[in-house]
Formats: structure tokens, C-alpha cells, sequence
């Protein structure tokens, strides 16, 4: 018997495993998984909702009961920074050889997409902004397929503006929606629209500015090492300081007090 495509649609992706990491569920996945799983689900036009969570994102949602309990509901969230990787290993053996890097993962996705002619549309930054991503997109990826973009506006959507925006997305075709509002608002977007958009969405953070060129990405060596923060505090210190010292240092703690004191009953799911 000859399996139809509507049989196969109706089959599960099959998503990594995730450990609690502070109360929030960190997936166990590698770049390869993570990619494949994504294209699986939007070939099947399966929702689901990806993030890549460094240290700003782990601290900031596990403070926020009620975004925490939804981005728990997430079907992947990555470790997007070194430390997140590193504390994933230490915590929980998971032997994790490279993090999940949200720009990285965006680009191998696309990359993907267009040889598959999967649609995606884009969501997030500013119109000018949005504009030259777009053009570098279709420059380095020609046969991409961008059916629709939006700049949302800078403060909370009413239910109805959230609505509307889901209907504008589903009417493209769009399998894949790419997000890039920062955390922790496209967090909650994304949860907010979990039941409504008909796709993946991923929240990939700063992406869309390091690939349209309007921000540096910092050198491969800086991101190995655990140290991209310096390179992005030294670029915009004013914006960036206090998030980097606050959240570091909590992390750090929280770390260090999870690895001498572990807890047995912590959860993997």
C-alpha cells in the first residue's frame, strides 16, 4: 500500500528532547536535527513554534510565570548562547558538540527552503530595515520564495491587530514564518499566535540585522568562546549593558548553585 502525501501530513515531526534548565525546557539538538525538523514540519504544514534562547532569554522568561508556561508548550527552543550549551552539558550530560545559533539556524533553514521551494515570510525589524534583508535574501537566494514581510508596529498588538496579522499570514501559503522582534516579545507573540498561524514560526532574535548587513556579527572565534556578548556590548553599550550585566551574572549564579546543589526530581521531557 502506497502511503498518499495526505497520509504522511498527517504523520508527527518527531522533536528533540528537551531538560529543564531554570524551569524552562531546553532542547537537546544540534544544527543538523534542528533543520530537519523544522523542514519536516513545514513541508507537512504542521504548526509548531521554535525559539533560540541565550542567556537574556533563559533568565528573563523563567521570571515570567505565564510566558514561561507557554514557551514550554514550544516544540523546540534552542541553545542559542555557549553558556546555555555549556550549562546543558554540565547539568544534564547531553554532550551537545555546538549550540543552536538563532542567525545560523535562520540561514540553513532558508537555505533549505529554497531548494525545496518552501514559502516563508518575514516578520519583524523596521520597513527599512526589512527591505534590505529582503534584498539580500533574494541576492544570495535566488530561488527563495518570500511570500509576504511585515514591520509590526513598536508597542503591544490589540487581539484584533493579532488576528488580522494571522489571517494576512495564512492567506500567503506562508510554511515557515520567520520572526525577528527580540526577546521576549516575539516570545510572546508567538505563543500568542500558536493556535492562530498556520506554520512554523521561529523567533530568531537579532537575525534579520546581522543578515541584512545593518549590524556585525561578531568574529567566529568570539562566538566560540562563549564571549559574542562583549562584541555586541561594545557596539551598543548604552542599549545593551544593563542586560548583560544583570542576566549574566544571575545566570552565572543560578548555574553554579544548580551544579553543586542539583536536584534529582528535575525534569526531562
Amino acid at each position: 500500500m502506497i502511503a498518499t502525501q495526505q497520509d504522511i501530513n498527517h504523520v508527527p515531526t518527531i522533536w528533540p528532547k528537551k531538560h529543564d534548565l531554570l524551569g524552562l525546557y531546553i532542547s537537546e539538538v544540534e544544527y543538523d536535527e534542528a533543520v530537519a525538523c523544522i523542514i519536516d514540519a513545514a513541508e507537512k504544514r504542521h504548526r509548531a513554534v521554535v525559539s533560540c534562547h541565550a542567556v537574556h532569554a533563559v533568565i528573563t522568561i523563567s521570571k515570567d510565570p505565564e510566558l514561561k508556561k507557554a514557551a514550554n508548550r514550544f516544540e523546540m527552543i534552542t541553545a542559542d548562547g555557549q553558556p546555555v550549551r555549556w550549562a546543558l552539558n554540565a547539568l544534564h550530560r547531553t554532550g551537545l558538540k555546538e549550540r543552536v545559533y538563532g542567525p545560523e539556524l535562520m540561514w540553513r533553514v532558508l537555505c533549505e527552503a529554497a531548494i525545496r521551494h518552501i514559502p516563508i515570510y518575514l516578520y519583524g525589524g523596521s520597513p527599512d530595515g526589512l527591505r534590505l534583508l529582503i534584498d539580500r535574501l533574494q541576492e544570495k537566494l535566488p530561488s527563495l520564495t518570500i511570500v509576504g514581510s511585515e514591520s509590526p508596529p513598536y508597542r503591544p498588538l490589540t487581539s484584533n491587530e493579532a488576528l488580522q496579522i494571522a489571517h494576512n499570514i495564512n492567506e500567503t501559503g506562508a510554511a515557515i514564518v520567520l520572526i525577528g522582534l527580540g526577546c521576549p516579545k516575539q516570545d510572546r507573540f508567538a505563543a500568542m499566535q500558536s493556535d492562530t498561524i498556520n506554520a512554523v514560526q521561529m523567533c530568531v532574535g537579532a537575525a534579520f540585522d546581522f543578515h541584512a548587513g545593518s549590524k556585525p556579527s561578531a568574529p567566529a572565534w568570539m562566538q566560540a568562546i562563549g564571549t559574542e556578548w562583549v562584541f555586541r556590548l561594545m557596539c551598543e553599550p548604552r542599549r545593551l549593558w544593563r542586560r548583560y550585566l544583570l542576566t549574566n551574572t544571575q545566570f552565572a549564579c543560578a548555574m553554579m548553585k544548580a551544579y553543586c546543589f542539583p536536584v534529582r526530581n528535575d525534569k526531562t521531557v
